[in-house]
């Protein structure tokens, strides 16, 4: 399944920047990073409740919020680009 995956975290000092970087490194996990709290993600079901699991972890739930957003179709086909693009598409290997 193709996902968006914005989050929103209440303050970047102290806690707040422990959580934005576990979150951010979280996602870097299982996405494309396309802003700077933006992913682009392709997930297995099983891959996405184990996402929603280690996210609800992190976050502090009366503070910080994340949105997930499922698309029907490939991502691909649902978004339309005004810029540069991002350097790699959502499924695209990435060789280190």
């Amino acid at each position: 399944m193709d996902l968006l995956v914005a989050y929103d975290i209440a303050d970047t000092q102290g806690s707040g920047a422990k959580r934005l970087r576990a979150i951010h490194d979280l996602c870097c996990g299982y996405g494309t990073r396309v802003q700077f709290s933006v992913f682009e993600c392709r997930l297995s079901p099983a891959r996405y409740a184990t996402l929603t699991v280690e996210l609800e972890s992190i976050i502090d739930p009366k503070r910080d919020c994340v949105n997930i957003y499922h698309f029907g179709r490939p991502l691909s086909e649902c978004k339309t680009l005004l810029g540069t693009p991002s350097r790699h598409n959502v499924g695209d290997a990435w060789i280190l």
